[in-house]
């Protein structure tokens, strides 16, 4: 721990005091007559028991906005809640022979707890957990609108079974080459069950589609659900098989069809299923070879043949393993002239390997080694031969009897059963007369039973609270035993915080139409499939239950990376995490949330440094010196040209700052309020400042940290003797003109730069004179005309100039070097105004040389000297 004097001010008495300040007055609530609020909403948390420094990070990305909003004058809908229901807790509570709910209630007591410690500005009174049956009956009712709308089934299907957590995992949770569970890491296996589904298949097409307009998202987010949703234009069409009658394939090539050598099935097809039955080769290859997920292909050659629609040869059949019963139709034409899997299969086979589609009629590719998978001219295809692959898809299925146009999706139905018990149960009664009947409204929500420890389905342990009556005939039914998978809690959240007290309805349809959609949503990248997409999916069917105006519930969003140790990511299992508390304990809120903002862009991972946070600490401790030192005593000095310097700078640092916090890329806002910090101190330590801008400077600074460091800024904001909350307070405005900003600030700093270079090379210990020489009227001229002209030869254009062409070789020389640095020209500030605000900066160079600094103009400068004077860069001599 630190010691008080060397800390310089105590956050564990200012953090918490603030922090009940702001309660006391309200200051983050939002009415619900507010008109139009800027959305901001990070993703809410799963109730782990303790923030880690993911948490921090996000979290801090959302307040720092919203608060940044709220400075701009918005009003601001700044939320939280929990996503408390889940597989962890139950383990958890099984761990800990206690049940999901008491585990899960205490662990948001803690969170929310360590979150008002970090000042996180949220209403807190739009507090939501998913946990809670006034959120989840809300589950169950929109369930019922989804079935009413035909976007719910039932169907015995092949599903992911994780069985480490017993229960079916979505296509969405299986991850890897190796395919795991996204939760646990245990390999995942294969059932088939009966299970309930959302129909998100039903919007495929608009999810792809309205990815085009979701211009603030990030463009991997926007390519990773493309790519999940997996949208593939084709075609299907019949081969004849045996005497099996015709057989079905999607193929989104059939201008290669004259190449189609063999004729494949998934090892569950029923033809398959069938042969296997009869053959025993079959059998052993479909219960004991085929691997899906192997690195190679590989299959069996059945007695069948299939007849090839195009050619009408008969053709080999397979069972192969790379053909999947969920893919397409659970058959393909194998055409290994054009396809890489397909080329290696026949290859091992020993199927004919025949090219049909080549760049051009004279270049026929050689195909035995390798495919040719591009588009081109096909040849070896009859009367089509010398068709264009494009026109030849189009003719193909027009001309093919059987062949009809068809797109193909990746994306599969969502299935939201699990065999859990911490979730929402499915408000399904089942009844041996009327089959599945749904709950009605009157009825919900069904709650949970008391938790019973067991393996498999605890609901299904659950006899009483099974039993019960069917609504439709009253005969005795059995409460369906799945509850839903806790992603569909997370699909629609974001609408119950404008109503979250709402007894009759989800959310307020009018206040949800005005208010939504989010704004600005921050989160991991990891949920870019499922939970954006499910939300996405959630958000249009609501729409079209007339219940909402909008069908994108995010407007923008930002990814934000993850927080490394020693170039790891934190975790529990690897023991390399930081404790936010830890660093809250022994720093403050205010330095967690500082560092974890300057080190680095969000979207981007970073280093977790202990040096980092020192500094981070050590520049509040100046900061809060400086406001004090202003208060103890302040300035007295002139508003000379060092003030205005000062001021031109606060003017700067504002809009840059702006810009930044825009963005939401807060680094270099937080970069430019600590130089401008540093300037200040710079100013003190040179003179004795002008108060009216040393105030201004420090009130400036305060502000723009005030979205990162809320709880000092309010200390410091009270300090210089303000009225009110500095979050409440207005984001500062620039006194003057800073469109030459940027230009005047890279003048300077590229001068000091080059003075610093030249006492360097020169070995001048002690310079006692610095001269910086502005470049003449006429450079600046020459400049704009090379900028502006289309001319090749640049020189001539100058010389049509009167004034310039005058300067004789000395034009000529200038011209030349603007000719060669043509590409690269920049626009230079006026020669008046670049020798004011060098003249300006000169106390810089003095501070740090200890030199006497002028600035003259070419013209009262030595000859030999002025001639090196440029627009950008003036010359500089050095006695």
């Amino acid at each position: 721990m630190q010691d008080q004097d060397q800390r310089g001010f105590d956050h564990g008495e200012i953090e918490p005091r603030w922090q009940r300040e702001w309660e006391e007055a309200g200051t983050f609530h939002i009415p619900d007559d507010a008109d139009d609020p800027t959305y901001v909403l990070g993703m809410f948390p799963y109730t782990s028991g303790e923030l880690h420094m993911g948490h921090v990070r996000n979290y801090t990305i959302t307040d720092a906005y919203a608060r940044y909003r709220k400075l701009q004058g918005d009003e601001v809908l700044h939320p939280i809640g929990w996503d408390s229901f889940g597989l962890p807790a139950e383990n958890a509570a099984i761990e800990r022979d206690t049940n999901p709910r008491d585990w899960t209630l205490s662990c948001i007591e803690t969170m929310r707890e360590q979150m008002q410690a970090m000042g996180f500005g949220y209403d807190w009174e739009r507090e939501i957990a998913t946990c809670d049956p006034e959120y989840f009956r809300w589950n169950q009712w929109l369930f019922q609108q989804f079935h009413d709308a035909g976007l719910v089934h039932r169907e015995a299907s092949e599903v992911n079974w994780c069985p480490d957590c017993e229960t079916v995992l979505a296509d969405e949770q299986v991850e890897g080459d190796d395919e795991h569970c996204w939760r646990c890491g245990t390999p995942v296996e294969t059932r088939e069950l009966d299970q309930w589904f959302w129909g998100i298949t039903e919007y495929a097409d608009e999810l792809a589609d309205d990815l085009e307009e979701l211009d603030g998202w990030p463009d991997n987010v926007r390519q990773m659900q493309e790519n999940w949703i997996g949208r593939q234009p084709g075609a299907r069409l019949e081969f004849q098989v045996s005497d099996n009658g015709p057989v079905e394939v999607f193929t989104t090539r059939i201008d290669t069809i004259y190449g189609a050598t063999f004729f494949a099935l998934a090892p569950g097809h029923a033809i398959s299923q069938a042969l296997a039955e009869e053959d025993d080769e079959i059998r052993h290859f479909v219960e004991e070879e085929a691997d899906p997920e192997g690195d190679e292909p590989n299959g069996v050659r059945t007695d069948l043949t299939a007849t090839n629609p195009a050619t009408g040869e008969e053709i080999p059949v397979f069972v192969a393993d790379f053909v999947l019963s969920d893919v397409g139709t659970g058959a393909l034409m194998g055409v290994p002239g054009h396809d890489d899997r397909d080329h290696a299969f026949a290859s091992d086979q020993g199927v004919d390997i025949v090219p049909v589609v080549a760049p051009s009629p004279e270049e026929v590719p050689d195909v035995s080694e390798a495919a040719y998978t591009d588009d081109g001219v096909l040849v070896n295809s009859g009367d089509y031969s010398g068709t264009e692959s494009a026109a030849a898809r189009e003719e193909l299925t027009r001309d093919i009897a059987s062949a009809t146009d068809h797109v193909q999706y990746r994306l599969r139905d969502w299935g939201i059963s699990r065999q859990r018990y911490w979730g929402t149960p499915i408000p399904v009664v089942e009844c041996p007369d009327c089959g599945p009947v749904m709950v009605p409204d009157e009825e919900l929500p069904v709650e949970l039973p008391e938790f019973v420890q067991t393996t498999g389905n605890p609901l299904d342990e659950a006899t009483e609270w099974k039993r019960t009556t069917c609504p439709d005939c009253g005969g005795d039914a059995e409460r369906e035993t799945d509850t839903m998978d806790t992603f569909v809690d997370s699909s629609w959240y974001f609408l119950r915080y404008v109503s979250p007290d709402d007894a009759d309805a989800p959310f307020d349809v009018e206040r949800a139409n005005e208010w939504m959609p989010v704004d600005q949503y921050v989160g991991g990248i990891e949920h870019a499939v499922m939970h954006l997409l499910y939300s996405r999916f959630v958000t249009k069917a609501i729409a079209d239950m007339e219940l909402l105006e909008h069908r994108e519930p995010f407007e923008n969003l930002v990814t934000q990376g993850m927080v490394l140790a020693d170039g790891e990511k934190m975790s529990k299992s690897k023991g390399n995490g930081v404790s936010p508390l830890a660093i809250v304990d022994e720093f403050g809120a205010d330095t967690a949330r500082l560092f974890t903002m300057q080190a680095a862009r969000p979207p981007r991972d970073f280093d977790w440094s202990e040096t980092g946070v020192q500094s981070a600490n050590g520049f509040l401790q100046r900061f809060h010196e400086t406001v004090e030192m202003f208060r103890e005593s302040p300035p007295e000095g002139d508003e000379d040209a060092i003030a205005a310097y000062v001021a031109r700078e606060v003017d700067a640092t504002i809009a840059a700052a702006r810009e930044s916090y825009d963005d939401l890329t807060f680094t270099e806002a937080l970069r430019e309020t600590r130089d401008l910090v540093g300037l200040l101190r710079q100013y003190r330590e040179y003179t004795d400042p002008h108060a009216e801008t040393f105030e201004r400077g420090l009130s400036v600074a305060v502000r723009l940290l005030a979205p990162v460091t809320p709880h000092i800024a309010e200390e410091l904001w009270s300090t210089l003797g303000h009225d009110g909350f500095v979050a409440e307070a207005s984001f500062p405005e620039p006194a003057g003109d800073v469109s030459d900003a940027e230009r005047e600030r890279q003048l300077v700093e590229n001068t000091r730069e080059d003075v610093r270079n030249i006492v360097d090379v020169a070995g001048i210990e002690d310079p006692e004179q610095v001269t910086i020489v502005v470049a003449p009227a006429w450079k600046h001229r020459a400049l704009d005309i090379a900028i502006e002209s289309d001319a090749p030869n640049v020189i001539g254009e100058l010389m049509q100039d009167e004034e310039i062409r005058a300067k004789g070789d000395e034009a000529a020389s200038y011209g030349q070097d603007l000719q060669n640095e043509r590409q690269s020209l920049t626009s230079a500030l006026a020669p008046d105004r670049e020798l004011a605000v060098l003249e300006q900066a000169t106390w810089l160079v003095e501070r740090e040389f200890g030199a006497e600094v002028s600035v003259v103009p070419a013209s009262e400068a030595d000859e030999s000297v002025a001639k090196k004077a440029a627009p950008n860069r003036p010359a500089i001599r050095i006695d």
